[in-house]
């Protein structure tokens, strides 16, 4: 009977080592395809931001052109208002100094108009 009763506690002990290596295999398994996962997810996001960067980089390209022709045209509507203003400016100058001039040297001693004599 002890002998039948220590070959059960062996089987029982061989049984529960093969049980924890079973359980240690799992946890490994386990680990394993968590990292494999964790790397698989980094690889799409990899994969989606190039292909996001590249769907922008084709987009800026195609309205690039767009924007260079917009400035050219408000560089040459600056340019014209520019003239224009040159030009009025040319015109009347001598106007406006005239008029500066006069009123500068031809005073006209007058009362302010809200001034009242005083009467005693």
């Amino acid at each position: 009977m002890a002998g039948q009763q220590s070959q059960s506690i062996q089987t029982l002990l061989e049984a529960e080592k093969e049980a924890a290596k079973v359980v240690q295999q799992a946890r490994q398994y386990r680990v394993q395809r968590l990292k494999d996962a964790r790397s698989e997810a980094a690889k799409e996001i990899e994969e989606y931001k190039k292909q996001k960067e590249a769907e922008f980089k084709a987009f800026e390209a195609s309205h690039a052109g767009t924007t260079q022709a917009a400035q050219v045209s408000v560089d040459k509507e600056t340019d014209a208002k520019q003239k224009e203003i040159r030009a009025q400016y040319e015109a009347s100058k001598d106007k406006v100094v005239k008029k500066l001039l006069d009123r500068v040297v031809l005073v006209k001693p007058e009362l302010h108009r809200n001034l009242h004599k005083v009467e005693a």
